[in-house]
């Protein structure tokens, strides 16, 4: 899956990145609106993640959606 695909379902996702990601709140994920560079900006500031860090943790969400959509 790509990340526009996430993007243009953000209602259906954004629950998931908030199970994910706990500490986001409403108001972060408003911000984000299903923009990959907010969402990782926002894993920097609020968990104190790296550039590189945030990248593979999106990566991997990208990937995990790839996973349940498969089952």
């Amino acid at each position: 899956m790509k990340w526009d695909r996430i993007e243009g379902n953000w209602m259906e996702y954004k629950g998931k990145v908030r199970e994910k990601w706990g500490k986001l709140t409403d108001q972060d994920l408003q911000v984000i609106r299903g923009k990959r560079e907010q969402l990782e900006g926002k894993l920097q500031q609020i968990y104190g993640k790296t550039v590189d860090q945030a990248q593979r943790e999106v990566d991997d969400f990208v990937a995990s959606c790839d996973t349940d959509r498969a089952t």
